[in-house]
């Protein structure tokens, strides 16, 4: 199987190799001045980060760093262990961290790398759909609060992104299929061919080493490699288009049900929820034909994912969703799709509209 390599332009351009059995590519990305490598990658896959380990302490002195699984990783606490553990070994400015695993892990390392001396070189080995078309691409980093997740971050762009496809082997089919949700939501937001290859493929051939696999990670990744460029910093698009805020289509709700479930909803499958919620949303405001909400609630269940959600109170849901990181002010803000691959803003919905279209997803 070849490789493929997509460039991120830019102040800080890197590339995203796509293909299998990339671990060997890491000394060339991370460069012949670095000297000391933090390797920070979920504990649960310490079997698949060893072999990855013993091929960088060839070159370097490495400090391998285990964190806890999931989100239980993205704490200060967390990151604080990680710091103390960078110092003691003398980390400087000129060396590096590679991350081994899903969004989570992406997240809290990226948040450590961007941190530690004011930034210092990343590269990221994402083993999950999810890191690979979300979090391990852009440059956001973060970890979470008792407020809210994501709140407490910054950007940081890594000098590499190694998407090792045989990696994904390792992933239970709940979590490869969680991810999933990432990747449809891609398709509604700008690329309705992924749309269509999730509805014209059986779901049971859609495996790790499928080829239609990969052409749905490689597309995903693609549309965000697009908006990134034009809008590192979530300024705003041109001509009316949300810019990179368009990447958190469906992500309002998302993070308020992640939130209320302690993380026991994975992101993709709250993904999913959030963006059949804000395409009840979209067609309460007067925007989206039904027939593209419907496609909503078919695509993302085909592949298994859930389409509904109650089981927490709106007035909970609604106060969560006041502390997104999009809210501006007290007035919430949601990308809305006025048709497939047209999404929009829209700022300051009515309650009632926002209390019947989570009472349409309660009751799908």
């Amino acid at each position: 199987m070849s490789e493929t390599t997509l460039h991120v332009g830019g102040a800080s351009p890197y590339d995203v190799i796509i293909g299998p059995d990339l671990a060997g590519r890491l000394p060339e990305i991370l460069g012949e001045d670095v000297q000391r490598v933090a390797v920070l990658y979920s504990g649960e896959l310490a079997e698949v980060a060893q072999p990855i380990v013993n091929g960088l302490v060839e070159h370097y002195d490495v400090l391998a760093l285990g964190l806890p699984d999931g989100e239980r990783a993205k704490t200060a606490p967390v990151a604080a262990d990680c710091w103390e553990g960078l110092g003691e070994a003398g980390f400087t400015r000129s060396d590096a961290v590679v991350t081994i695993g899903g969004g989570a892990t992406t997240d809290l390392g990226g948040f450590v790398a961007a941190t530690w001396l004011r930034g210092v070189r990343v590269v990221h080995v994402p083993t999950t759909v999810l890191a690979m078309v979300d979090a391990a691409v852009g440059g956001k980093t973060g970890i979470n609060t008792t407020a809210g997740k994501n709140l407490v971050g910054s950007f940081h762009e890594p000098a590499g992104v190694l998407c090792d496809l045989s990696l994904l082997a390792t992933m239970p089919r709940e979590e490869f299929v969680a991810g999933l949700g990432e990747v449809i939501k891609c398709g509604f937001i700008a690329d309705p061919t992924i749309l269509d290859l999730i509805e014209q493929t059986d779901p049971a051939e859609l495996s790790a080493d499928s080829t239609v696999t990969r052409e749905l990670i490689e597309r995903a990744i693609r549309v965000k490699i697009e908006v990134v460029v034009d809008d590192l910093r979530e300024q705003g698009g041109a001509a009316g288009h949300p810019g990179r805020e368009v990447l958190n289509y469906g992500h309002t709700l998302a993070h308020a049900i992640e939130r209320a479930s302690d993380y026991g909803v994975r992101h993709g499958e709250a993904v999913a929820i959030g963006a059949v919620y804000v395409a009840e949303l979209a067609a309460r405001a007067g925007s989206l034909d039904r027939s593209v909400v419907d496609r909503h609630r078919s695509t993302f269940a085909r592949v298994g994912l859930p389409t509904s959600y109650a089981e927490a109170g709106f007035e909970d849901l609604h106060e969560a969703m006041k502390v997104d990181k999009k809210s501006r002010g007290n007035q919430l803000r949601f990308v809305v799709l006025d048709d497939i691959a047209v999404p929009r803003i829209l700022a300051g919905p009515s309650e009632d509209d926002l209390r019947a279209a989570y009472e349409a997803i309660g009751s799908a």
